[in-house]
């Protein structure tokens, strides 16, 4: 499970193996501490998700220059900025979606498939809840930024979701 969990969040086998471990030992070391308050499973992903985002505080600014879908928009927006073809109107909630561990292989494969950077600022805003601060540090990005690789994730992942999930229950909206 937290090696799922830090491999969502880092796609890379080894970094995800090694926050394992680091976790591992930060709570073996701090066993005796544990009161009891929470279950160990939510206590173990606590201490994974401080070693994330330490690893990410830490690891080298990736290029501004990497292919985050500067032309997606081209693919969605006209010369006016309309929609080209409207988004499907999705008729199951997305929230009991995510309860169910189909919809998360399919999200999970999703972000596999989304460039490494806007999967990652996707998953720390979305599915962990950092704030907008916060994230910008880690990622040594404005907020600007922030919002342009959170507005193509989004696009990327609604349309990877319709066509590999939702794609029998969506109907067009209305223009």
């Amino acid at each position: 499970m937290l090696f799922r969990y830090a491999i969502a969040r880092v796609r890379k086998r080894e970094v995800a193996e090694d926050l394992v471990q680091e976790t591992m030992l930060a709570a073996l070391r701090s066993a005796p501490s544990f009161k009891g308050q929470s279950s160990e499973r939510t206590w173990l992903v606590g201490i994974l998700k401080h070693k994330l985002l330490d690893h990410l505080r830490r690891a080298p600014r990736e290029q501004a220059s990497e292919d985050l879908g500067e032309r997606l928009e081209e693919s969605f927006f006209d010369d006016r900025g309309r929609w080209k073809v409207h988004p499907a109107r999705w008729t199951v909630d997305p929230h009991e979606a995510l309860r169910q561990d189909d919809f998360r292989l399919v999200l999970e494969r999703c972000l596999e498939e989304a460039p490494e950077r806007l999967a990652r600022v996707f998953v720390l805003r979305e599915l962990d809840e950092l704030e907008s601060d916060e994230l910008c540090k880690i990622m040594g990005v404005s907020s600007t930024n922030l919002w342009v690789m959170l507005h193509r994730a989004r696009l990327k992942l609604r349309r990877c979701l319709e066509l590999s999930w939702f794609g029998a229950d969506v109907t067009a909206d209305e223009p």
